[in-house]
Order: C-alpha cells, then structure tokens, then sequence
C-alpha cells in the first residue's frame, strides 16, 4: 500500500544490487516524492550506513534520462532512433512476433537477465513462468558467480559459510580478492572492529586497492594464481604441524590424498608462479596456523579466470586443516546465498515445461551464440532476445563480438531498462522498467544471513511497470494467440509473489511487513562439528562429483589461459575490477559518481609506463588480436609490474572510441562451472598522439 500525499512518510526497503551486503533501506517521502534514502539503523547489518552509489539513489529514480515510457525502433539498429508507443502496441507487437517464431522453434527465442535487481520477484518469478510456458531456450546464468558456486558445492555442499557478524570477533582475516571498502562495505565495519581489538588483517590481490591501504599487510600476487598460494600455505602447515588432526579426522574426506598434492607445492615453487617474495608466503602460512580464530573472506574475483573454480576450491579447504571451523570467528565466507529456503520452483513454475526440455546458451559466450548459425548442434539460431536486469553490450566478454551480435536486423531484442544504454540502444523495443523504490520485492543475500521485503514507496514515475507486471501483462497478450496463457498463474501480484516466496518456510512474512527484515535461525558455527552437505557429510579435498564430470577430484593450480610474457607480443596481464562508484555497469549514469570516477583509465605500473614513454594521464591505445580501447592511463602505485588494471565497468558509449576492457576479455570459460575468465587476459598498452583542438 502506497503511503498518501501531502505527509511524510517513511517506507522499509531492501537494496537490489548485485552486492553481498543487501542493505535493508528506508526512504523518506514528502507528498508522494522520494527525498532520501538511508539505511535502516534497527538492521544489524546495515546499521544505518549505506555506500555512496546507494545513497544516491533518488538521482536514479528521478534522472532526467529516464525511460519512462515504450518505445519502438524506427530507425536502422544503432541509430537512436525511437518513437514513444502505448503499452498496448508495444506489448502486442512483442507477443505476435514471439509467438510467430515460438511456432517454428521456441528455442530460437532466449531470455537475457542476471543481478541488475537481486529481487527473487522482479529478477526471478513470473519472467520465468513466461518462458517456461513458451518453451524458450534456457539461459545458463554463469557471468559473476559460478565457478566459485560450484568449487564451494564440492567441497562444502553449497554457498555456505561463516556468519559475517562474527568476523568482528576474529583475530586474523585473510581479505582474498577483494575491495571490501568499495564492494563489501559492512563486512569492512565488522573487520575494522576486530582491527581495533587487535585482530591481523591481510590483503591478497593482485591490485593495491583501497582495501589494501588499510590492512597490515598485502601480497599482491599475479593473476589467477591463488590456488598455488593457498597449496603452499598447505604445505607450510604440514611441514610445521600446524594442522587440527582431530577435525581432520572426523570432518573431512580426501586428505591423504590432498596432502601429497600440497607437497608438491613448496614456497619457493608458488613464489615464483605467484611473484611474490617467498618470506611472505612462509610468513601468512605461520599466521595463519598459529592464530585461532583466523577467518577468510574470498570473494569472486578469484574465480573470474580458468582456475577459479580450483583456486576456491584450494583457499575453502583451508580452514578445515587448522580446525578454524570449531570457533564461530573462525572459518570462510565466500557466499551465503545457499542457507534461505526461498520456494523457486513456485515462483519460477519449471513444471510449465511439462515434457519439453529446451536447449541451454550460456551467458558468458553470448558474443558467439549471437553470431552462430543454426545447426544441429547448436539448435536454432537465436531468433529473439528479451533483455532485463542486464546490460550485456556492456558487461559480457568481447564486447566487439556481442556488439555485432546485438545489432543483427534480423534479431528482434526487447530490453526492460531504466535507461538508454548500450544494450538498449541496438533494441527493437524499450521497454520502461521500475525502480526499486517503486515496485514490491523479497531479497536474500549473499554476505548476511536475512530476508528483506521491499515495499514500494512512491507510485511508478511516468508509464513504467514493474518487471513482474510487464511479463504477466506480456502473457495476456499471448493469450490472444495461445490459450495456455491465460491461466491463473500468470495473474498472480507481485504481492502474492513475495508471499510465495516463503510460504510454507519459518519466515514469517508479517515480521517482514513490520520490520523489512526477518534473521534466518542458523547455528552461530555451522561446522563446528562437521555437518557438511556434500554426499559425504564432510569437507571434501576429493570429489567424486568433480571426477564424474571429468574434472580433478583434487584441487590445483590451473594456469592462465593467457599468460604474460615480457618477450611476447601481449606482454603484459590485464584484470578489470569495477570502479569504487560503479557496480558493474549500473551507476555509470548518475553525474555525481561518474564525475567521482572522472574518466576510463587503466592503471599502471610506473616501470610499465616508462617503458613505453606513457605518464599519468596520458591518452593511450590497449589492445590485444580481439580489439582495441583507448582511455587514459593512471600512474597511481596500484597496479603490480606486468600487470594493468583496466576500472569497470563503463557503458561503451562512454569510452574515447566506443568501447571498455571487454572489448580486450575473450569468452573461454572457467575450469567448472562454465563461468567467464575477465581476469584472464593478457595486453598490450602505447601512447596515443593526441590531437590539438584549435580554441
């Protein structure tokens, strides 16, 4: 229920970004306006802090650029030219062509979405009702998270870990791969706690970020390499004894098996793959076995490139030898996203399938599915692409190839969106999208262990339409075609849909109502005494499941498809983090934090760059065989010696030639779970001759 006009009013929310933190919210509406946005200090998580992209929410909500009504392409793709439609045109036209084509193959028609919302309503339920119905392609939904989904399954059971709170308690935290001041930033409160109580904090990434200035220590290793780092410190921790024999015992499968793996990792041997000093590896490998309580907090970087899967494998296999499970401050967090009992399968109706079993295009190769023609291998050419909660021009590797794909004028793309980005823009229909401060939603996370509701505190501005009412008004226009979409499933609200949600589980939906979160009831050390839910019971260092699949059983080090060589035409490695002020691609567009992030820039080494006469600012040209990018390159002390570092993720649009880093990323894929390898790339960088502009 919509809070009345002329009264100010508080309404409960949850943040639906792709960030583990889902910050419960509280937004202030004065006569029927959003006028702030802050975080709710009753939710322990959020204690009332929000990051700096979020808290400027309103300019989101409110943007002059807005798309806020439909429109349709009338001019070639790419042009920009669009005329606003009604609804009712739009939605017609949308269904008669994807019916036309569903009626020659329903696979050549495929959904694009991932995390643009979070929400379990508006990024989850009736979307896929409507493709189940129609039989559509599945989407394999693999471009952030799943090579490290599948290593912690193996070796844990499923995205389980510590409980965050408690990492306030910890005296060491190993901070793997990741900028928690920008992507992570309540986890940071609770490590800046057990900081001031004494606790080591320890950085391991290849760049110096902002999280890095602020720890004790930083090992900046070379990419893709954290697997032979973590079999090293294994070694140290056999070699010393400094293992937990007992939790060994009677908590773990596969150790014989993994020690004799780990001795063949000595630091000398991981020092030279990793570059870093061998005192360094020698030195975490004692703190780390010497310090009850020690805790890791890895985050997804580390499986962004070939052996990302076996790298988390390797770093999630560690706490089990020191025994660092039995202490509720003791342990790792990757994602805890696999502890909530959400009903998929009522929300998402795979039963709508019935018999039929669709083909599966995976994300992360989009670029080349685009561009592929039907076969008998591949199935039908992709025919139709219906876009929402993703900007794929942007985000997904070779960007070149997803470009030329996107602008085929014989796909007929639909993209649900907030703004005209580079996705939309080689749309057939715009579609216009709500925002989260104006549409109902139900929220997990994968960094706290809570459910939030959010409930909508302003009407929709202009015509737009949550993404749950737009695909059960898509389906009422099918109808008219098909009278299987018509049935009562596709009418549900997106109210009832949250209640759905968790009907039937121990949340209790009022206390969502009342307080815009509810604390799942989960054991304070979830391991302490073994209780995995791997087939096994226990941690598993082999997987039979892993060696069913053809994969090692055991984890390793899995180099680099691309590997840096200074003799070599791409001499040097390129990761592509996202900026502080951007989340992915989201944010790009909000003038106070693209005027904070200033320009693309690729960070590098000074070495680097004198080496090719570039200095700070400078306007330079990165490429590689698949592409080139040009922006302007920052000299900052944050990027190691062969290593640069290109921030993301900018629209293309805004680059200096029409592109970003993905334009230089390829589309092979990670060694399980099929995920992308943004980390995995390897460059070359020169100076660009800058033009003069007459005054």
């Amino acid at each position: 229920m919509l809070h009345n006009n002329n009264a100010v009013s508080t309404v409960k929310g949850a943040c639906p970004h792709d960030c583990p933190d889902t910050c419960a919210l509280v937004t202030t509406v004065i006569d029927g306006v959003a006028t702030k946005v802050s975080g709710n200090s009753d939710h322990q998580f959020t204690g009332g802090v929000l990051c700096a992209k979020v808290s400027k929410y309103t300019e989101r909500t409110y943007h002059a650029e807005r798309v806020l009504q439909p429109l349709k392409r009338v001019g070639p793709k790419g042009s920009g030219q669009f005329v606003p439609v009604s609804w009712d045109e739009a939605l017609s036209d949308i269904a008669t062509r994807l019916h036309h084509i569903a009626q020659r193959n329903p696979e050549a028609v495929l959904p694009y979405s991932y995390a643009g919302t979070m929400g379990m309503v508006q990024g989850e339920s009736m979307d896929r009702r409507f493709f189940h119905q129609l039989g559509a392609s599945f989407l394999d939904r693999t471009i952030c998270s799943s090579a490290g989904g599948e290593a912690l399954t193996h070796t844990y059971g499923g995205k389980l870990g510590m409980r965050v709170e408690f990492y306030a308690e910890s005296k060491l935290i190993l901070i793997w791969g990741s900028n928690s001041i920008g992507s992570n930033l309540h986890f940071w409160r609770f490590a800046q706690e057990a900081k001031r109580n004494g606790a080591r904090l320890i950085c391991i990434d290849p760049r110096k970020s902002e999280t890095a200035d602020k720890c004790h220590e930083h090992l900046q290793l070379l990419p893709g390499t954290d697997a032979a780092l973590a079999l090293a410190l294994m070694h140290e921790l056999i070699a010393h004894d400094w293992l937990d024999h007992d939790y060994i015992a009677r908590h773990t499968l596969g150790w014989d098996a993994l020690k004799e793996r780990a001795l063949q990792w000595p630091p000398e041997r991981a020092a030279e793959v990793c570059g870093l000093p061998v005192e360094q590896i020698r030195q975490l490998a004692r703190d780390y076995g010497t310090t009850p309580q020690a805790a890791i907090r890895v985050n997804y970087g580390v499986q962004r490139a070939r052996g990302g899967g076996n790298a988390i494998r390797a770093i999630a296999c560690l706490p089990a030898l020191v025994g660092a499970w039995k202490h509720r401050a003791g342990g790792l967090l990757l994602s805890s996203s696999g502890v909530y009992p959400f009903k998929r399968a009522a929300l998402q109706r795979p039963d709508l399938l019935g018999e039929r079993r669709p083909r599966t295009i995976n994300m992360s190769i989009i670029g080349d599915a685009l561009l592929r023609p039907g076969d008998a291998n591949f199935g039908p050419k992709v025919e139709a692409l219906v876009v929402y909660n993703s900007n794929p021009v942007a985000v997904a590797p070779e960007s070149l190839k997803v470009a030329q794909g996107f602008a085929r004028e014989d796909l007929f793309t639909v993209v649900l969106e907030h703004f005209m980005t580079d996705t939309a823009d080689l749309a057939d229909y715009v579609l216009p999208a709500t925002t989260q401060l104006e549409h109902w939603d139900i929220h997990g996370s994968y960094g706290h262990t809570d459910v939030l509701l959010n409930r909508p505190a302003i009407a929709p501005e202009g015509e737009a339409r949550s993404n749950a009412q737009i695909f059960r008004e898509l389906a009422a226009q099918m109808a008219k075609l098909d009278p299987v979409f018509a049935a009562a499933h596709f009418h549900d609200s997106d109210e009832t849909l949250c209640r759905t949600a968790v009907a039937g589980t121990n949340v209790d939906f009022d206390q969502l109502l009342s307080d815009g979160y509810a604390s799942l009831k989960l054991p304070e050390a979830p391991f302490a005494e073994g209780g995995f839910q791997t087939p096994s019971g226990k941690c598993e260092f082999v997987s039979e499941r892993l060696a069913k699949q053809g994969i090692s059983a055991l984890p390793d080090h899995v180099p680099n498809y691309e590997l840096p060589d200074a003799n070599a035409a791409f001499p040097l490695a390129m990761i592509s983090p996202p900026a502080r002020n951007f989340l992915n691609s989201t944010f790009v567009n909000v003038k106070s934090l693209r005027n904070s992030e200033g320009r693309p820039l690729l960070e590098m080494h000074p070495a680097d760059a004198a080496s090719r006469a570039i200095a700070d600012g400078d306007l330079i040209r990165v490429h590689n065989p698949r592409g080139e990018h040009v922006c302007h390159a920052a000299i900052n002390g944050r990027a190691r010696k062969g290593v640069v570092v290109g921030l993301g993720i900018w629209w293309r649009k805004n680059g200096e030639n029409g592109t970003n880093v993905n334009e230089l990323t390829h589309q092979h894929l990670t060694d399980m779970g099929r995920g992308p390898c943004f980390y995995d790339c390897v460059v070359e960088v020169e100076k660009m001759q800058q033009v003069a502009h007459p005054s």
